[in-house]
């Protein structure tokens, strides 16, 4: 760009409620590829001029100051009166040395950097009073038709779709809705637009009769219709967006070295971060701010949230949910691990295993059929099918501790809180209140305490079902 960029303020429209969208949620806040569609614009709108955005927003449309509280500033439009009022309400918090204003729609969200910076060269380069993007549209039916002389050189108007006559209808290049102004010239007449005579509302394109009057260029940068520059209006336009956006994700990662084996079945939200040579198998979801490693596989079915995880690791068919795990570890499948869960090298999870706030440390294996919450589980313990850490009272949730090399049995409870010593035994069945120490056995309901003997675990079982009496566990899961 000819001059510094950080003369333009790009001003983002989004007071409007978006009824097509019927929803509760102003529209600009409906997500794309796992952000709101608004977060895209300002991302451009900061890259090109490297300043914040300012957001025209409504009482109807709040909410987006809150979400974007640390990315843009904000602009009242106290009542919807069109496209012209609500720049005017953003002038009154534009700086007085800022020379230049771009303006862009909200919903309009794949809008490209490299397209905006030439429309602001454009404009500098003619000292024009305005410039806007021109598409040439496939189908411009509802859409604003730019009215060029008869040489097809300049801009004489533009013409919103209710208001054309059938001449006009049958122009093709329609307004993008993307404009940079002189800043200057724009203060001086935004007060000169006269409302709709049809909606009573101020429609910015009206600007463009106000420069010719003052003989000042309205010049156009003309572009073909790629689908970037599509006004998002109702929810099938949303899935047509998404599609495109997360087809653009997809190849992105597919030329840095990842494999999709069906990409039009791999879901990898905008802000996820996958390593070389991970594997995504179809019906794999990556939300959020997830991390995958180098060489890691992540089978089918599997949804992983907010999660980072290691090297060489296979997960399949399993929930992870704002979690950490470390290198060459197996998950799955049909297992969850939940929120605040740290799974060490080496470990395994295998079917229906549930982890919710706890650490496992390297090596610990808990195949199937069990739920660890609350705990800290050391190295190499074998947590046997269908252990439960009873975590919570009805009241508190309390910790378990499980030392190095532990054996849990299988249907072992574990009634926290509750500590098991490095090397300590429990017996199938066996419901444990009272903290084991290092190398013994615990058996039997409720678990008594004594030496292991040197026999198999399945004889620790057999002496678990002779001395079972009955009773239940106080604690339950949750």
């Amino acid at each position: 760009m000819s001059q510094n960029s950080e003369s333009v303020l790009p001003v983002v429209l989004a007071a409007g409620l978006g009824t097509r969208m019927k929803s509760r949620r102003p529209k600009v806040l409906h997500e794309l590829c796992g952000r709101p569609m608004l977060a895209y614009v300002l991302d451009a709108a900061h890259e090109v001029s490297g300043r914040r955005p300012l957001v025209v927003y409504s009482p109807a449309t709040q909410a987006i100051t809150e979400v974007f509280s640390a990315d843009a500033d904000f602009a009242l439009q106290a009542e919807p009166l069109g496209t012209a009022d609500a720049l005017r309400a953003a002038l009154a918090a534009v700086p007085a040395e800022i020379a230049e204003i771009l303006v862009l729609s909200g919903d309009v969200p794949l809008v490209q950097t490299d397209l905006l910076a030439e429309l602001i060269d454009i404009r500098r380069a003619r000292n024009a009073a305005i410039a806007l993007v021109a598409v040439h549209a496939a189908d411009p039916s509802g859409l604003g038709r730019v009215v060029r002389s008869e040489d097809g050189g300049q801009v004489l108007r533009v013409v919103e779709d209710r208001d054309a006559d059938p001449e006009e209808l049958e122009i093709e290049e329609i307004n993008a809705g993307l404009y940079a102004f002189d800043a200057e010239w724009l203060r001086g007449r935004i007060g000169d637009v006269k409302p709709s005579p049809v909606s009573g509302e101020f429609y910015l394109p009206e600007l463009v009769i106000l420069a010719r009057e003052d003989r000042r260029p309205v010049v156009s940068l003309e572009v073909e219709d790629d689908g970037t520059l599509a006004g998002i209006n109702d929810r099938s336009q949303l899935a047509d967006a998404e599609l495109g956006l997360r087809m653009t994700i997809n190849q992105r990662h597919m030329l840095a070295g990842v494999t999709m084996v069906d990409p039009l079945r791999t879901y990898v939200d905008s802000t996820v971060e996958l390593a070389v040579d991970v594997v995504l198998e179809p019906g794999v979801v990556l939300r959020g701010r997830t991390k995958i490693g180098e060489g890691t596989r992540i089978g089918s079915g599997s949804q992983i949230i907010d999660t980072v995880v290691g090297r060489d690791c296979f997960i399949w068919a399993s929930v992870l949910e704002c979690s950490e795990v470390e290198d060459e570890v197996q998950i799955g499948p049909f297992s969850h691990l939940r929120p605040k869960s740290s799974i060490g090298r080496k470990a395994k999870l295998g079917n229906f295993a549930e982890v919710k706030g706890s650490r496992l440390d390297p090596g610990v294996q808990q195949h199937h059929f069990s739920y660890i919450g609350d705990a800290q589980v050391g190295e190499r313990t074998n947590v046997g099918a269908g252990t439960i850490t009873c975590n919570y009272d009805g009241v508190k949730k309390h910790k378990t501790v499980i030392g190095k090399g532990v054996f849990l049995g299988s249907d072992t409870m574990l009634v926290a809180p509750i500590e098991l010593g490095d090397g300590a035994r429990t017996g199938a069945g066996s419901v444990v209140t009272k903290d084991v120490p290092a190398g013994m056995l615990a058996l039997g309901v409720p678990a008594r305490l004594r030496k292991p003997r040197t026999e198999s675990a399945a004889t620790d079982s057999d002496e678990a079902g002779k001395l079972s009496g009955g009773g239940a566990a106080e604690r339950t899961r949750r």
